[in-house]
């Protein structure tokens, strides 16, 4: 493409991608199309279903993410348990998925344990961190493509700076039981963030499995060509899904795209609005 017909990049007008909605392509276009694009016509908001491990993890990652901005000394001045209670009232009863009291209480023990084994075992949370500025969208991003206007966009959990090296550690919060797939994009997207979104050298990354022993993983950095190879190539394929409003399931209905469909039927309830203007549902098993 010459430079003349280059279009003008437009952040308004531009197909952004993040791991959440790469993951959500990949696994089934029909499921992205109805979490990513389609509006309730009546509301015009997007939807979202809502289950306890959902909430759970949600309401986890919101009390850590919230020490980042807390200088050093001031982080575990105030329990993290503590620090829970008015977090989770957002996310209690129906509005995280619950369907009785009971099993809400075993979500909610389980989220104590995690911030309980992270107050005793902090690490890197009494380190430095590096706060990505957001600007007005909302969430970190950068244009992963100014000639194909795709940006990509994503909020990393922890940003540990180290002061030795001048260079930063990612960290990514795990509190399902399931271990990250070797070939989930979730660290090449997260290296290009990381890289395009703040100056300083990214040295390592890690998951941390805050419902288990072993904590800390460190993870091989990927190839940062390879990297943007692998996310461009999926994020040129949803732009262009985008524009032939193309999205088919595979399967003709799978675990990803029948719930949203149930909902379409009128068989959710739906329970809220969240904080990016997303009609909240939940579904009977």
């Amino acid at each position: 493409m010459s430079p003349e017909t280059i279009p003008t990049p437009d952040k308004y007008t531009a197909t952004w991608v993040s791991h959440s909605s790469i993951s959500d392509f990949l696994k089934c276009p029909r499921g992205y199309f109805l979490r990513n694009v389609y509006k309730d016509p009546k509301t015009g908001h997007k939807m979202a279903i809502v289950t306890p491990p959902m909430a759970l993890g949600g309401a986890v990652h919101e009390v850590i993410e919230s020490l980042a901005v807390l200088p050093v000394t001031d982080r575990l001045k105030i329990s993290l348990v503590k620090r829970l209670d008015p977090v989770w009232e957002k996310n209690s009863g129906k509005l995280g998925g619950f369907s009785d009291h009971n099993i809400e209480m075993e979500y909610k023990e389980r989220a104590i344990r995690m911030l309980i084994n992270l107050q005793e075992e902090p690490g890197p949370i009494l380190n430095k961190a590096i706060k990505i500025k957001t600007g007005s969208m909302g969430l970190p991003n950068y244009y992963l493509s100014e000639e194909d206007n795709i940006i990509l966009c994503g909020k990393i959990d922890w940003l540990e700076y180290l002061e030795k090296k001048n260079a930063v550690h990612i960290i990514d919060f795990k509190t399902g039981k399931y271990e990250e797939k070797e070939d989930s994009l979730q660290l090449p997207i997260y290296l290009l963030l990381a890289t395009n979104t703040q100056t300083k050298k990214v040295a390592k990354a890690s998951y941390w499995y805050l419902d288990r022993d072993d904590g800390i993983v460190e993870k091989k950095l990927p190839n940062m060509d390879d990297a943007y190879e692998k996310v461009s190539k999926v994020a040129r394929r949803i732009k262009l899904a985008r524009q032939l409003k193309h999205f088919l399931c595979p399967l003709k209905g799978c675990r990803n795209c029948i719930p949203y469909e149930r909902i379409l039927k009128g068989e959710g309830e739906k329970v809220g609005v969240s904080d990016t203007r997303q009609d909240v549902y939940i579904l009977a098993a």
